[in-house]
């Protein structure tokens, strides 16, 4: 045996930021996945054994095996580690084993876990604080930064605690953020009262709550904790909030401290407020954190700009739950889009299942295209009955708008790249796959197959 620590799926937005981690502390990393990912590479490049395919043989000799909920049962390298008697643990738990002793930011949220704790880790590093950080998505601006996994020296570490699976309980948090609470991944909690329950032990966990007061089951959960003598920031626009969110400041004890999100949107400013108190709470300058705000590059898939052509902006986002694709799209026009061809495709299909009509109201918006296609299962296998199908029977399109339902991704990025017309903003939005439709649609669109629609 060895210290070695395999990775299965490693190629994955999370795994990858626990492998880079992992290596971080001098233990031998290798993975495996069964395709190339941006994240993949970058962990090739900086060179990490890491491969294409799955292998009974990469496991053997092996300390511990790291898996993630995506990974079934009959993956070959993990049944070859049962076999074998291998410790398999979760990813949660090899990165908690990774940042033990630091002092841990942990940000938890139904949406906006990804791009506050970026900013956060962000905040931090604007204010000279060099922090250890685990986010599902490339944090843009940090150099040293290998895919979503960053090792710092300050003893303070960022995490994207994830609720889908209850990991985000394994961690030893001091303090914890609760952005908001909608009703998701009830095939893992079971009921809305399971989840509810779920949060508000993640934040007793913890030394401080950081939470939203805008959101009515958060603020329950504070108010919870306050009663108990807990120390609870709130934020958010309530007259109430310890820090108020202002059009362009975020307030406390009566100073208000300037912020320019680079990001579009009143969700941005209420992630900025999360990320601010963290920050400030680590130590980070006030002034200097809250200023840091506007150099934010953001995250990978969170309205990342991808290319234009001829005057037609291609823009991709992760925004994979109703309400994040509402508050996406209404970003999108608070930041000066015109006409909007929208891709979306949906992902999962216990999701699209609970939130069809949800899907439906966020999609029905004016002056847009949109195209959608197929559900992308991921883990799940599909559901009789569930399919896209559900949410266009639940759009109410205004006359100034067109549904087109095209099951075959590469045929609905085709038709995207057909509708779009110089001076539209072309939105690519989901979890899955579709983010590679970006890039397939700027280069129907430089091949001269745009704007058929509008001849």
């Amino acid at each position: 045996m060895t210290d070695r620590i395999h990775f299965i799926g490693v190629g994955g937005s999370g795994m990858s930021a626990v492998a880079r981690l992992t290596a971080a502390t001098g233990v031998d990393v290798s993975g495996s996945d069964a395709k190339e990912s941006a994240y993949f590479l970058a962990l090739k490049a900086a060179g990490m054994d890491v491969r294409i395919g799955h292998d009974p043989a990469l496991v053997e000799g092996a300390a511990a095996v790291v898996i993630s909920t995506a990974v079934r049962d009959s993956n070959v390298e993990l049944m070859r580690a049962r076999e074998l008697g291998i410790p398999v643990v979760h990813r949660s738990e090899a990165l908690a084993r990774a940042l033990d002793g630091q002092r841990l930011v942990s940000v938890a949220g139904s949406h906006g876990k990804t791009t506050t704790s970026a900013l956060t880790a962000h905040l931090l590093h604007a204010c000279g604080i060099d922090a250890s950080y685990a986010v599902g998505a490339r944090v843009l601006g940090i150099e040293g930064a290998v895919a979503g996994g960053y090792a710092g020296a300050s003893g303070i570490g960022v995490v994207e605690a994830d609720e889908s699976d209850g990991s985000f309980l394994r961690y030893r948090t001091e303090a914890a953020v609760i952005l908001n609470i909608e009703p998701d991944h009830l095939d893992h909690h079971g009921t809305v009262e399971a989840l509810h329950q779920a949060f508000e032990d993640f934040a007793r966990g913890a030394e401080l709550l950081v939470a939203c007061v805008d959101d009515p089951v958060v603020r329950g959960i504070a108010d919870r904790l306050r009663a108990e003598g807990r120390t609870v920031v709130g934020y958010g626009v309530a007259d109430d909030a310890d820090v108020k969110v202002t059009a362009d400041a975020l307030v406390r004890e009566g100073v208000a401290f300037p912020i320019a999100p680079a990001l579009p949107g009143m969700h941005q400013r209420l992630n900025a407020a999360a990320a601010w108190a963290c920050a400030v709470h680590m130590g980070a300058d006030p002034s200097r954190a809250a200023a840091a705000v506007s150099t934010f590059g953001g995250t990978g898939r969170r309205f990342e700009q991808r290319g234009e052509v001829d005057g037609i902006r291609v823009v991709d986002d992760y925004a994979h739950h109703p309400t994040e694709v509402a508050a996406m799209l209404a970003g999108a026009r608070s930041a000066g889009a015109g006409h909007l061809v929208v891709l979306f495709q949906p992902a999962l299909f216990t999701r699209t299942q609970l939130h069809a009509e949800g899907f439906g109201r966020a999609l029905s918006v004016a002056d847009a295209d949109v195209v959608l296609t197929e559900v992308h299962g991921d883990r799940e296998d599909p559901i009789p009955g569930v399919s896209s199908q559900l949410i266009a029977d639940a759009t109410s399109m205004p006359e100034s708008s067109t549904l087109h339902l095209v099951p075959d991704l590469a045929d609905a990025a085709a038709e995207a790249a057909r509708l779009a017309r110089p001076g539209d903003l072309v939105l690519t939005v989901g979890s899955g796959p579709v983010t590679q439709a970006a890039g397939w649609i700027l280069d129907a669109l430089r091949k001269g197959e745009g704007g058929l629609a509008h001849a």
